[in-house]
């Protein structure tokens, strides 16, 4: 299996433009009602930039995009994308591929999830998008193990990665939902204290929509 570094980011720009309006109306509940635009804005600069000039390997055009997020997106958003891609770019270094199996992609993804948490200081529980990246890496980690437990050809099949994948966007949507009860640590909806409970995450919201963009650039 092979997800497409580029396919990946014009995927998650295109649902990002579709979910922009929901984005805001959730962030105007609990935030700054700017999620959705910022997100928009960022996202529609770096397939800019990917029209521009397409970097060779999927690590530089990671690289690229957190570039682009961190000088584009307002708030918090920015560098905390940003770290994810420039966190995928290190753990992939000059493989010339997004990945070659279901255990390469799942280690990319937790390294992605780990610079967010180093980041953002953040947890799972907190109502923030790691509520939704970290079941997605969970899920992935699963798969990779399920596969090698079971695996007699050593490589995975179109239908393995669909299904590593199928799994991480289930879990991603989950985690997204179970924000809802939360009550947010971190942020500007910690402030609202006990009435940030009942509002579904932005953040958790737009890393969900992250996940499913890569089911789609699966090839």
């Amino acid at each position: 299996m092979r997800v497409d570094a580029a396919a990946w980011i014009r995927a998650f720009a295109a649902l990002i433009d579709e979910h922009a309006d929901e984005l805001t109306a959730l962030d105007a509940a609990i935030g700054d009602a700017d999620h959705g635009t910022n997100m928009r804005r960022g996202m529609a600069a770096a397939v800019a930039a990917l029209d521009d000039s397409t970097p060779d390997t999927a690590a530089e055009i990671y690289k690229q995009t957190a570039m682009v997020l961190i000088r584009t997106i307002g708030g918090a958003s920015g560098p905390l994308y940003g770290t994810f891609f420039l966190r995928l770019a290190t753990a992939l270094g000059d493989d010339p591929e997004t990945s070659t199996d279901i255990g390469d992609f799942a280690r990319v993804f937790r390294a992605g999830l780990d610079g967010v948490i180093a980041r953002g200081k953040a947890e799972p529980g907190d109502k923030t998008m790691i509520d939704a990246l970290a079941p997605a890496a969970d899920a992935l980690e699963k798969q990779a193990a399920d596969r090698t437990d079971h695996s007699t050809t050593g490589a995975d099949t179109t239908e393995t990665g669909s299904a590593a994948l199928d799994a991480a966007v289930a879990a991603a949507a989950s985690g997204r939902d179970a924000t809802t009860a939360l009550v947010a640590r971190k942020g500007r909806a910690s402030y609202l204290g006990e009435r940030s409970a009942g509002h579904q995450d932005p953040g958790a919201t737009s890393a969900a929509l992250l996940v499913r963009a890569a089911r789609q650039a699966l090839r």
